[in-house]
């Protein structure tokens, strides 16, 4: 069975085609129009072990919130989607991942019930052409749409660079994780019987 979504999303704003595979070799083919973002999407798919393609189209001219965190809206869909009913997957993702002088944890749920935890200070105002303030607001779009219970805490910062990648790293170690099957679950890995 395929754990994949293909989702288009258009506004006025941005006009997104992602697809996502959860069960593939950390293939991808980024274009958003800021490339720190791509950088950041591509060790997403590569450390998570996904298939991601993304093609955005946004109002850049203006500044590059909308694509980001419409990019965020589109992944958490594609991540509910390619889920499907949660059975047999192990549910709970964790990761700590160093990164030179910066240490990241990123743990997460797939429970359903949306949450952001996000403890992060940057010290400048962007890496690249991607707002750093963009990155908080990327997660909280991942986890409302997907559905997902998301905790990010930089336990040790120094560089901007590695702290944000070090965030999508550990995002993406961690979705692995929960998001892989154990044959000693049978149903969804809850005591309600649903998720």
């Amino acid at each position: 069975m395929s754990r994949s979504a293909d989702i288009e999303r258009r506004t006025k704003e941005t006009n997104i085609s992602l697809g996502l595979n959860l069960d593939g070799t950390g293939e991808s083919a980024v274009q958003t129009g800021i490339g720190f973002f791509d950088h950041m999407l591509e060790g997403f798919a590569k450390h998570g072990f996904f298939d991601l393609t993304v093609a955005v189209e946004g109002d850049l001219a203006v500044d590059c919130h909308h694509t980001i965190e419409d990019t965020g809206i589109v992944l958490g869909t594609a991540i509910k989607e390619a889920v499907g009913d949660k059975k047999g997957i192990r549910r709970f993702g964790s990761c700590i991942l160093p990164m030179d002088e910066t240490l990241v944890l990123c743990a997460l749920d797939l429970s359903g019930r949306p949450y952001l935890s996000f403890d992060g200070t940057f010290t400048m105002e962007r890496v690249g052409y991607m707002d750093t303030e963009t990155v908080k607001e990327f997660f909280y779009a991942i986890s409302y749409t997907a559905g997902m219970n998301l905790h990010l805490k930089v336990l040790s910062g120094g560089n901007n660079h590695h702290m944000i990648e070090a965030m999508f790293k550990a995002f993406a170690r961690a979705l692995d994780d929960a998001t892989s099957t154990d044959a000693r679950i049978k149903d969804v890995l809850s005591t309600k019987g649903s998720l």
